[in-house]
């Protein structure tokens, strides 16, 4: 599937949200900002788990989202819209193996039991989880549950990823590999991630956005971002970041 574009004008009052950005074809681009600040919200607007009272969200050309005085309603179901969500927790399905986990997308999108089997085992060796395969999600540790989590996201073929603070629940131990793996296999990939660490978006994130009090304070490159930051916010969670010489 060939990247597309994402591009976002949303309003919510209740939510204290009002911001505009784009992601070029592509590109990851990571949301930093205070606990509520409204990166959640910004998440579900554009999963399509939450409307906004008013804007835009269109996805490769796609409106997704239209709203607003004067505007012909339009709102796209979750399910229709091509966005996969990887959240903290791995939330495999328990009743299934972790080949028939990373299946199910294939399989709900209509592809035939034996080649949807393939593409997961295609996506498991991605991720270096072959060895994983017929284990339930029970016995796997979170490192692995999470390698799977991403393989299932991707076998679906979205058109956009959105990652919820990928790295939150794993030991500190796992983070560099996944963040590794990560950076392999969402290459050339559009890609929206929320995270509270920098070092999240300096090693996966080509543009960064700050948010505050639903807005938008900073955004650019993210090395211009993380090495030399301007909101308060950015330059309390950079803190001792330096730039290699």
């Amino acid at each position: 599937m060939s990247a597309v574009s994402l591009d976002v004008a949303a309003a919510r009052a209740d939510r204290g949200i009002d911001l505009k950005f784009s992601v070029a074809p592509g590109e990851t681009l990571a949301v930093l900002g205070p606990n509520g600040a409204g990166k959640s919200t910004l998440l579900e607007i554009v999963a399509g788990l939450l409307r906004p009272d008013s804007g835009h969200v269109g996805l490769g050309g796609r409106t997704l989202v239209e709203a607003g005085p004067g505007l012909p309603a339009r709102f796209v179901p979750a399910h229709s819209r091509g966005v996969a969500l990887l959240a903290q927790d791995a939330l495999l399905f328990p009743h299934l193996s972790v080949l028939e986990n990373v299946a199910f997308g294939p399989r709900s999108a209509g592809t035939d039991r034996a080649e949807s089997r393939r593409l997961a085992a295609g996506w498991l060796a991605q991720v270096e989880a072959t060895d994983l395969a017929h284990r339930r999600p029970s016995e796997l540790s979170g490192g692995q549950a999470q390698r799977v989590a991403v393989a299932r996201a991707l076998a679906a073929e979205p058109a956009l990823l959105l990652l919820d603070e990928p790295f939150a629940s794993l030991d500190a131990s796992v983070v560099p590999v996944m963040r590794a793996l990560l950076s392999r296999v969402l290459s050339e990939r559009t890609v929206l991630l929320v995270t509270h660490d920098p070092l999240d978006a300096l090693a996966l994130a080509d543009r960064v956005i700050v948010m505050d009090s639903g807005r938008i304070v900073e955004e650019g490159p993210a090395r211009e971002v993380l090495f030399r930051p301007q909101s308060e916010y950015a330059k309390t969670l950079t803190f001792g970041l330096r730039e290699p010489l």
